[in-house]
């Protein structure tokens, strides 16, 4: 997750406190002390730290609270409502709408990863149902075309720039008429950005606007000016209408928390933040599902979003709820649920939004991403009937010996793939009998009986993660409100690969 440190330190600092036998003044202070050492750093401004434990002391008055009183929740309520209220600037931004053609105009500083950014807001609302377009009104960098370019045609999303066109206000009106008239509802321009806050960029950018009349205007900052960003979101704020923020490279260093609270003294809300270099390495921002992940929370919400955005609609697979409910697990429905999970993106981008993530050990998603396509790589070299049987004595010594050479591994590696299979076969016929509705929700009834079964299924490590049997229990009841339990059977299908 993005902060680890930070996140880490404020979790211990919550732990501690709620491990002491009584909750006093000392408890307290020593609480709050770990977390202001944290914060200050992660660089968050002085005034806003000292202001957080002020208010949470007068709200905390352990003298006055009655006996009867959980000192500890009050405790973190406080703590979790400050935190909220240093990082929300207390607005919301401009919301595109489906089907509605929007201009989202974004600027910034050179270097702040502006260009990379708007293709990742694009495909994000792609995945989502939008018909998002890109143009290219940065004529100031070299290469800044070819860029956008590459990423837009990986990403599979329409563009428009010019090599040969110099004026940016020419490019920009051009290319967002042309993405009107194809009825593109996200149109993105993407504005050449400076070395420094200079008076010529401002110049341009408000020309830009002037012509395209932009909807939203983005502004994309580095995090790792840490509370600089207060003056340089200000300054852009001055001089454009800036309707949002996205802050980028949050997963290199220790400054994003600075960043953030200093984003929001300016009372620009953030949107995104961007949380690595790849295209899904991208995060809507929401200030509470985020303090609540730093608080060692986890988010529910941010979790089943991620779920039900990835595993298919499992209504329409009723041979594989059949196979799910026998228990009966082929290399087939590996393949399937692998393909799943890597839809899902960075396995640690999912994790971290388990309760107590972030005193978990951190796993290599690297690697876990490079075995699971080494894995899947060697069933594309497989028949049908070896993909679709459970017998796995019809994987005879010379079918492996084949299925090496077809995929160009090694006979080892195709023995170490069979072992990972024979154990989630294993795990997955202790799902025999599970209770999977055909339509709606799940009875209160049968999520005590499912979560039991789960229980047993999954590796002690993760149920932990989870919160125990009562996250679980919070999990399938989620899942139950969802309007469907199916997709809670392909999550785990996927989840424990």
């Amino acid at each position: 997750m993005v902060l680890a440190e930070l996140g880490g330190s404020i979790s211990r600092a919550l732990q501690q406190m709620s491990n002491a036998t009584v909750i006093d003044e000392k408890v307290l202070n020593e609480c709050l002390n770990e977390i202001t050492r944290a914060l200050l750093q992660s660089d968050v401004q002085f005034k806003l730290v000292r202001d957080m434990q002020t208010n949470i002391k007068k709200i905390v008055n352990l003298e006055d609270l009655a006996a009867g009183h959980n000192k500890r929740r009050i405790i973190q309520n406080a703590i979790f409502n400050e935190l909220c209220k240093m990082l929300d600037p207390g607005k919301p931004s401009f919301t595109p709408k489906k089907g509605k053609p929007s201009v989202v105009m974004f600027v910034g500083l050179q270097g702040s990863g502006k260009t990379t950014t708007c293709t990742k807001y694009a495909y994000y609302h792609q995945k989502k149902g939008w018909k998002p377009a890109l143009v290219c009104a940065d004529t100031f960098r070299a290469g800044a075309f070819d860029q956008l370019k590459q990423n837009a045609t990986k990403a599979k999303i329409p563009f428009y720039g010019s090599y040969m066109e110099s004026d940016p206000v020419k490019i920009a009106v051009e290319g967002v008429e042309t993405f009107k008239k194809e009825n593109c509802d996200l149109i993105i321009v993407d504005t050449s950005g400076r070395h420094k806050q200079e008076a010529a960029l401002f110049e341009e950018m408000r020309q830009v606007a002037e012509a395209t009349k932009p909807d939203l205007v983005v502004f994309v900052m580095d995090s790792s000016i840490g509370q600089a960003a207060f003056d340089q979101a200000l300054a852009f704020k001055q001089s454009a209408a800036v309707g949002a923020v996205i802050v980028t490279k949050m997963d290199g260093h220790a400054k994003g928390g600075g960043a953030l609270s200093a984003v929001a003294a300016t009372k620009s809300p953030v949107i995104f933040i961007g949380t690595g270099e790849h295209m899904d390495e991208f995060e809507g921002f929401d200030v509470k599902a985020f303090v609540s992940r730093l608080l060692g929370m986890g988010d529910w919400s941010g979790f089943m979003d991620k779920i039900q955005e990835v595993v298919p609609k499992l209504d329409n697979q009723p041979e594989l709820l059949q196979k799910l409910s026998e228990g009966t697990f082929t290399l087939r429905i590996m393949y399937e649920q692998f393909q799943n999970l890597l839809q899902m993106g960075p396995l640690s981008q999912l994790t971290s939004m388990l309760p107590g993530a972030e005193l978990m050990p951190k796993g290599n998603d690297k690697e876990s991403q490079a075995k699971i396509k080494r894995y899947m790589t060697m069933m594309d070299s497989m028949t049908n009937e070896e993909l679709d049987s459970t017998n796995t004595k019809i994987i005879t010594e010379s079918r492996i010996v084949r299925i090496a050479r077809g995929s160009g591994r090694l006979v080892r590696e195709v023995m170490e793939m069979f072992e990972e299979y024979k154990r989630l076969a294993k795990i997955w016929s202790k799902m025999k009998g599970i209770k999977i509705p055909k339509k709606g929700g799940i009875s209160p009834l049968n999520q005590n009986f499912n979560a039991q079964q789960m229980s047993k299924v999954l590796p002690p490590q993760m149920l932990k993660q989870i919160g125990g049997m009562g996250g679980l229990q919070n999990l399938m009841k989620q899942m139950g409100s969802m309007g469907s339990a199916k997709e809670m059977m392909g999550m785990l299908g996927g989840g424990d690969k």
